[in-house]
């Protein structure tokens, strides 16, 4: 029953030409792309000789090292032998013309200071060559870029050529240095004879001042010691000036202080006198104090007698404010009492004719203001009582603190007051003894200060004639030390002008010792100067440079490309990439020209639906794949690793593809064909196809995965080029997954769409 389904799809297809042309014009579709496509692309470098580029020589040329130089022209040449494009030496104007008309694809210029900065490189500020470069971008981009890849070509030539002329004048000059350096070593023969000489007299000059420098140290230790006798004089006599001053200045002020102690002496008798009128006075007062003293220790005696009754009226005090205290609080239980009670009383008598005149309910009021009244009455009892009874108690409390005071301090500071008063009466006896004798002394005194006064002013006399002398003294100390001061300065300044001069030819003893070693060592580096430059001069003269040397320094390195999985041209690169766009492309045609959905004959269930729809897509996709197949291998000489598996895989590729379609057509109609679109435009982005993935946005890389283009590309390159066939297997596999899923989708679809149809009619022997 399923190849009868599948025989009438095949049936209505070869019967119906309107079926029939579109199908088989479709299969072709696959061979359109990939063929034509790449046939078109297939080694476009092969036609770069007819890309017509123009060339403007400007270059006026330059002299150098006395010989015309002409960079311009030999560019021309290079230009004229080369067959990387169809080139045109034209004029500036005719060449900006023809690139404005499209005539030319890109403009090659030479400066006219081309040659001339190619001299300047030994220049402080060498100027590098310069070749204009102006593609027509705009007409063709990838012509542009070509021309880039040619320009470095052409930039690598000029490098080699102009560096093989520097290398030819370099080598010259290193010939014409050996030459002075021959030269040089002559010169440096006779500069070694002459620093000879010249160390034997920087030997003879050493020693003299050696000489010289031991005299001169004898010479600075002398006067450093006659120095040192002239600082000691001076500071003798600066010490003798000093001390004089000081003695005169000791002078002065002793007859100062005897001046002033004369004066003090007549204050001293003044006091004296004074303080012996007061004694006496005092000694007469004496008698008059002691009476007093008596009498004042007498009334402390009867105080204190006093003492033991005021002590027991305070005990009593206390007392009395105690039992006063506990009795207003009786008092005030009582008065409370007696008031609630008369209160309570009064209401009681008047309740008759209250409750003749008054409600219930304005008795009961009564009775609560009476009662409120009540409590206000006994608050205000029990405030007042309060305030006594903490009067009482402060009472009671400063009564026992005095009663304490009394007997606890003031009882034993009278005792001590009565028994100092009886000491203090002994001692004004004493005191009027000691002051009757002080009186007596004093008068002795006086007698005394009146013969100090006489002495003293015979003693001011004779200081005074001391200090005159002292100053004349100091004077001539002055003038002696300023001489010994002066010829101690004189000899401090030939000191250290010895001292100098014995540092001076110290240093130029040490400079000549310098000098000889230097001459000596001078003579050694010319003898050496003299040998290295001889050397240095044969060595350059034993330099033969020849063209190969030349081409060596101009191109000393040389790149050998050896790549693996080589691709022969561009066609091979981009067939994994046009095939599965190819197969892509048919299978979406084939949705628009054979019916997906509607079966030729009743189907006899939804599987051999499927089976009829998809045996008709496999065989085309079949087709189309062999077909495309034979123009790569037959037609454009595809070559491949492997052909069997590229038939393999090709196949493989087409019927996932199809698959994928199917689905997405069956199940959606025209959205589906419009679903089918769009993922080949995602393919097409990011299958790694013409660009590598690393160099597409890195938003769309993620869809690379997701995509069975991305895994067709990749198996095509294992098979074609690189002859992984591990890697390919693993990519067909994937494949593989790709459309045993949409299948499965596919065949539920058509099991669902079969029941909704076809599941409540009979089934018929209609084949």
């Amino acid at each position: 029953m399923k190849q009868s389904l599948f025989m009438a799809e095949m049936k209505a297809i070869v019967t119906n030409r309107k079926l029939l042309i579109p199908i088989a014009a479709v299969l072709f579709i696959p061979l359109l792309y990939a063929g034509m496509f790449l046939w078109a692309f297939w080694n476009p470098y092969e036609n770069l000789k007819e890309l017509p580029v123009a060339v403007v020589n400007k270059d006026k040329g330059a002299n150098f090292e006395g010989e015309k130089l002409e960079l311009g022209k030999e560019l021309e040449k290079e230009i004229k032998k080369s067959d990387d494009f169809d080139f045109h030496i034209i004029s500036e104007d005719e060449a900006q013309k023809g690139l404005k008309n499209l005539k030319y694809y890109m403009l090659i210029e030479i400066p006219a200071d081309f040659s001339k900065n190619a001299t300047t490189l030994l220049d402080d500020q060498p100027k590098k060559l310069e070749l204009k470069y102006i593609p027509n971008e705009g007409y063709n981009f990838l012509s542009s870029q070509i021309g880039e890849t040619a320009m470095k070509e052409i930039r690598a030539s000029l490098q080699e050529n102009i560096t093989k002329t520097y290398s030819e004048t370099i080598f010259d000059k290193i010939k014409q240095m050996g030459d002075g350096l021959a030269k040089a070593s002559d010169g440096a023969g006779e500069l070694d004879e002459g620093a000879l000489d010249l160390s034997d007299g920087a030997k003879k000059i050493k020693e003299n001042l050696a000489t010289l420098a031991e005299k001169s140290v004898q010479f600075s230790q002398g006067v450093s010691k006659a120095g040192n006798g002239t600082k000691e004089l001076a500071s003798g006599a600066s010490q003798l000036h000093s001390g004089l001053a000081q003695l005169e200045d000791g002078g002065n002020k002793l007859v100062a202080g005897g001046q002033e102690l004369q004066s003090g002496t007549g204050e001293l008798a003044e006091g004296i006198s004074k303080v012996q009128g007061g004694l006496h006075t005092v000694d007469e007062k004496m008698g008059a104090l002691t009476a007093g003293t008596e009498q004042a220790k007498a009334g402390v005696q009867q105080f204190q007698e006093k003492l033991p009754a005021l002590t027991q009226g305070t005990q009593n005090l206390a007392t009395g404010a105690d039992e006063l205290n506990n009795g207003l609080n009786q008092f005030e239980q009582q008065l409370i009492s007696q008031l609630n009670s008369g209160m309570n009383q009064q209401l009681e008598q008047l309740m008759p004719a209250l409750q003749q005149s008054m409600t219930p309910e304005q008795i009961a009021g009564l009775k609560q203001q009476m009662a409120q009244q009540q409590q206000q009455m006994e608050q205000q009892v029990k405030g007042a009582v309060g305030q006594l009874r903490s009067g009482t108690e402060q009472l009671a409390a400063g009564s026992r603190e005095l009663n304490g005071a009394i007997s606890g301090q003031l009882a034993p500071n009278i005792n001590k007051l009565n028994s100092g008063l009886g000491e203090l009466q002994q001692g004004q006896q004493q005191l009027k003894a000691g002051v009757h004798e002080l009186a007596s002394g004093a008068d002795q005194l006086a007698t005394g200060v009146d013969k100090l006064q006489a002495g003293q002013k015979e003693l001011v006399g004779g200081v005074g004639l001391l200090s005159s002398k002292l100053g004349e003294a100091e004077a001539g100390a002055a003038e002696l030390a300023g001489g010994a001061t002066t010829l101690s300065n004189g000899f401090g300044q030939l000191n250290e002008g010895s001292s100098k001069l014995s540092e001076g030819t110290k240093q130029l003893a040490d400079g000549s010792k310098q000098l000889a070693d230097g001459t000596t060592k001078l003579e050694e580096g010319t003898n050496e100067l003299h040998t290295k430059l001889e050397d240095a001069a044969n060595q350059a003269n034993e330099v033969n440079a020849s063209d190969k040397t030349y081409d060596m320094v101009a191109n000393p390195v040389n790149v050998e490309r050896d790549g693996i999985n080589k691709v022969p041209n561009y066609g091979t690169g981009f067939v994994p990439y046009f095939l599965s766009l190819g197969l892509f492309i048919g299978a979406i045609i084939l949705t628009i020209v054979f019916p997906l959905r509607e079966p030729a004959v009743r189907p006899k269930s939804g599987f051999s639906w499927f089976v009829g729809k998809f045996g008709v897509l496999c065989v085309s996709g079949v087709i189309q794949s062999l077909l495309a197949i034979a123009i790569l291998l037959f037609g454009l000489k595809l070559e491949v690793q492997n052909v069997p598996l590229f038939i393999v895989i090709t196949i493989i590729t087409s019927l996932t593809f199809i698959a994928l379609v199917q689905m997405l057509v069956t199940i959606m109609g025209d959205p589906g064909r419009y679903l089918a679109m769009l993922t080949l435009i995602f393919q097409l982005a990011t299958s790694a196809g013409t660009f590598p993935l690393e160099l597409i946005p890195k938003a769309l890389q993620p869809i690379h995965f997701f995509l069975p283009m991305s895994y067709s590309v990749s198996a095509f390159k294992a098979v074609i080029s690189i002859g992984d066939y591990t890697f390919m297997w693993q990519n067909a596999a994937i494949l593989g997954m790709f459309a045993v899923v949409c299948l499965l989708v596919t065949i539920i679809f058509f099991r669902g769409m079969y029941k909704r149809q076809y599941g409540h009619q009979p089934v018929t022997s209609e084949q």
